[in-house]
């Protein structure tokens, strides 16, 4: 019991370091040995075997993933081919319905393997321009960012090459497109209920009088800007989805799409410099890599000690239907660390033997499994103490209480009233 006490002191403390503001590389490592010593562990052999061979694993298992995914979205931003994007998905839909252009510029980019924190700088300056011709507020900004991007092309749609998505393939032996028609109905009711909430909020402000307000100076995007035609730019976000569908394999994916953008946008990456484009990206990928494989390190001594047994029983004994386990083990962990892939990596690397039992015994297949688990990382991660909410927030200069609200219901409330949709189809056989 002592060590279980542990395990909620060491998530508690975690959970306020994060909050503060403080990085994981090394509040991770203080309350793993907290949960250690509570444990009885050994705390030199805590950190230096236990904490440590989480952490590698999961840096050796996805450093490749991220690194190339970091390069892929340096040039795509560099070259200006996400901007382009951007620009024809507004001229598509239109800047009167600005909210779903933004949203939707949001889910192009990272749907196409581009991090969320690179759509946020990426597409700013472009929701600036279309929500001051549409006069609507800056307020809303942050949530039209989540609702794009934090949430169905990173847990939902089929093939989506977010990490996210990737993780449970490691686990349970699925592929990307894991149960698509569920993931297809997840993302419909994330995209459609999120744009509503982000309306509603809308005609709110307009009848209070509040419109766009310009409290921050930014270079707005210039619609005759020259930029990168819109068919090379989707041509490498394209390939990236579809390769990844064929072999599975994010790494080949990934290593086609960043030669393919380089190819399509030669002389922009020449005139940027080629070597300064690869080493901004790879160093760009250490920070995620490092921050994610931390939290899994304090994950890999929670699952050392005695009262993570305990703990496993109680989120095993919920309910009789076995996804409800791994949604809330999910959902708790990302919460707890405000990373949704570090949380799923953390419950995954603690639970996933328990899930494929759970599998066998219920009959409900591991593509499930690995939906549900996607879906239920976007839910609890997205509290205030999150990294992508903070700076979507300091992107757009607004505070957690002029903004957070509309981020948490398109991020938080609606992916988890989503899950728990999905749970019950799953459990109706609708798992394909």
């Amino acid at each position: 019991m002592v060590s279980l006490i542990g395990i909620f002191v060491g998530l508690a403390i975690l959970i306020l370091l994060s909050y503060k503001g403080v990085s994981p590389i090394w509040a991770a490592p203080i309350c793993a040995l907290i949960v250690a010593a509570f444990g009885g562990l050994n705390l030199i052999d805590a950190y230096a075997e236990t904490y440590m061979t989480g952490f590698i694993g999961f840096t050796k298992s996805w450093f490749p993933t991220f690194m190339l995914g970091a390069i892929f979205g340096k040039i795509l931003d560099m070259t200006g081919a996400a901007k382009s994007v951007g620009y024809w998905v507004v001229k598509v839909v239109g800047s009167k319905r600005a909210i779903l252009a933004v949203v939707l510029s949001c889910a192009a980019i990272t749907y196409g393997g581009v991090s969320l924190f690179v759509a946020i700088f990426i597409v700013y300056p472009l929701a600036v321009s279309v929500f001051k011709e549409a006069n609507i507020t800056e307020r809303l900004i942050p949530g039209a960012f989540a609702c794009g991007a934090f949430t169905f092309t990173m847990t939902a749609i089929p093939g989506t090459p977010q990490i996210q998505n990737l993780i449970p393939m490691q686990y349970f032996g699925t592929t990307p497109s894991a149960c698509p028609v569920l993931g297809l109905i997840a993302a419909v009711i994330m995209l459609v209920a999120g744009v509503v909430w982000l309306t509603i909020r809308q005609k709110a402000y307009e009848k209070k009088g509040i419109g766009f307000e310009g409290r921050k100076e930014v270079a707005e995007a210039d619609p005759n800007e020259k930029i990168m035609s819109p068919i090379l730019s989707f041509l490498p976000l394209v390939v990236v989805v579809v390769v990844l569908a064929i072999t599975g394999q994010i790494i080949i994916s990934l290593a086609i799409g960043v030669v393919l953008a380089i190819v399509t946008a030669w002389k922009k990456v020449m005139d940027y410099g080629f070597v300064k484009i690869m080493n901004e990206g790879a160093a760009g990928s250490m920070g995620s890599i490092i921050n994610t494989s931390a939290v899994v390190g304090f994950g890999a001594v929670v699952k050392a000690v005695a009262g993570f047994g305990i703990l496993t029983d109680a989120m095993m004994s919920v309910g009789g239907n076995p996804l409800i386990a791994v949604a809330i083990a999910v959902n708790v962990l990302a919460g707890a660390t405000g990373s949704a892939s570090g949380g799923m990596g953390i419950a995954l690397e603690a639970l996933s033997e328990k899930f494929a039992v759970m599998s066998q015994e219920s009959g409900v297949p591991l593509e499930a499994f690995h939906r549900i688990a996607s879906l239920s990382s976007g839910g609890l991660d997205s509290l205030p103490h999150n990294g992508a909410v903070v700076t979507a927030l300091s992107v757009c200069g607004l505070t957690h209480k002029e903004a957070y609200l509309d981020m948490c219901m398109t991020s938080v409330v609606i992916p988890i009233c989503t899950t728990i949709i999905c749970i019950i189809l799953a459990s109706l056989g609708i798992v394909f």
